[in-house]
């Protein structure tokens, strides 16, 4: 019984992680950058989520009205002020700035906020749970797996089956050719970005939810969200919900054997996969 409570928990863990790693899979299949300051974006939305919780008095799950939108338009305002402007076909212009952003981000945290450790109040969501086959599952943790899915699959919705969609798709493939076809890439490159910082503010409340954070933890939530991404393949999304629910289940299982192995464990699985398949189970395939 324990061994399967270990693998539920770590499936639902791995909503987590692929809440995280969303927003760096969807930046990545449409323009091929790679964000450094993805997690200390989502610890910004923690940030963000805690203050307005605190000043209006809001649930945690209603802040999300009101960050969701403001990281969203400061996402397309960093694509459209300073990231667009990296995207040469060099990949090192787009790491140093996004490096420096999570420096800048960090510091700015630290002396707002301080470096004690925070943690949003959920509520009753904290405690509550139900019982299914004499295993207890925590209504947050559930809860967090079915919006993981829900983003995800809006997500594909949106990539696949909308105008947007095919404008990323356009950009992604060739960029030239959709300029010459009358679509702004610019404009293109900061709806995917708001978009990415959107789903950012999800799991930055989430994750201030299920625990404590403070300015410094970014990184680690980084390397878990890039884990996700190359487990399930760059690009794919449905392969992003894969590779997280892959990595909770190896730190739960890990840390089952022995607390101190659970986030080495998770690493170790990454270490193979990446052996096996080095683009990933699920590398993205052209429609």
């Amino acid at each position: 019984m324990d061994w399967m409570n270990a693998i539920i928990q770590g499936i639902l863990l791995g909503g987590l992680y692929a809440m995280i790693a969303a927003g760096l899979s969807l930046i990545f299949g449409v323009m091929r950058l790679v964000n450094i300051a993805h997690g200390d974006l989502i610890i910004l939305a923690a940030y963000l989520a805690l203050t307005a919780s605190m000043l209006l008095g809001l649930h945690p799950l209603l802040v999300l009205l009101l960050v969701v939108p403001m990281m969203a338009l400061f996402g397309y305002v960093l694509q459209r002020g300073i990231l667009n402007g990296t995207l040469t076909g060099d990949i090192l212009p787009p790491l140093l700035v996004t490096f420096g952003l999570s420096v800048i981000i960090q510091n700015a945290l630290l002396e707002a906020y301080s470096a004690d450790p925070q943690k949003l109040d959920s509520g009753v969501l904290d405690t509550a749970s139900m019982t299914m086959g004499g295993i207890s599952i925590g209504i947050l943790p559930l809860l967090m797996f079915a919006v993981a899915v829900a983003v995800i699959a809006g997500l594909q919705f949106i990539f696949y089956r909308t105008a947007l969609g095919r404008a990323f798709r356009a950009v992604s493939d060739n960029q030239d050719i959709a300029q010459l076809m009358g679509l702004n890439r610019r404009h293109v490159f900061g709806l995917a970005m708001a978009l990415s910082l959107a789903v950012v503010a999800v799991a930055g409340i989430f994750l201030g939810m299920r625990t404590s954070f403070d300015p410094s933890v970014g990184g680690g939530r980084l390397i878990f969200g890039f884990e996700a991404v190359i487990i399930g393949g760059l690009g794919n999304l449905w392969g992003t919900l894969v590779g997280g629910v892959i990595l909770g289940v190896a730190q739960s299982i890990g840390g089952q054997i022995n607390p101190g192995w659970q986030v080495l464990a998770g690493h170790v699985v990454f270490l193979l996969i990446l052996a096996i398949k080095p683009r990933g189970l699920f590398p993205r395939m052209t429609d």
